[in-house]
């Protein structure tokens, strides 16, 4: 069973560089999202955490109450940025471990299929790219943050 994990920022703006060749990736309002991919983790956890972004009501509406999500919003955006870090655990001594992060050859399938799911919907999706040194740039609206993982989807 996996723990896919997902970090939610709700903004006014968000972008990445990549700091290779200086591409820069960038959306106007909606959500960056940072996602972590565990080992265990299967295209059921990357369908769930899909389906729950699109879902999810923090939009603000009309009256500022967090009342919409992406697809009752015209013009809202995606950007989602594979995150290893999400998986570091710094329990013990200085330097985190990350061996909870799924390896590249299983992370790499499940991230793309993540993508193009979220690609089928209508909302517009860019992508920093897997495994990149990048320069991530977050204009957090509010600041709304939350925190999604697939441990409780059900089976």
């Amino acid at each position: 069973m996996g723990n896919m994990r997902a970090i939610i920022q709700r903004v006014e703006r968000a972008s990445v560089t990549l700091r290779e060749t200086g591409e820069k990736r960038a959306i106007g309002r909606g959500f960056a999202v940072l996602l972590g991919i565990t080992n265990g983790d299967t295209e059921s956890d990357a369908a769930y955490l899909a389906d729950r972004i699109l879902g999810i009501r923090i939009l603000g509406d009309d009256a500022g109450k967090m009342n919409l999500s992406l697809t009752d919003v015209p013009g809202a955006e995606l950007l989602v940025i594979s995150q290893f870090t999400l998986y570091g655990d710094a329990t013990t001594g200085r330097r985190p471990s990350f061996t909870a992060a799924a390896r590249p050859d299983v992370a790499v399938p499940l991230y793309e299929h993540f993508v193009r799911l979220l690609r089928q919907s209508p909302i517009p999706t860019k992508t920093g790219e897997f495994g990149a040194d990048m320069l991530v740039e977050i204009h957090n609206d509010g600041p709304v943050t939350m925190i999604l993982d697939s441990t409780a989807k059900k089976s």
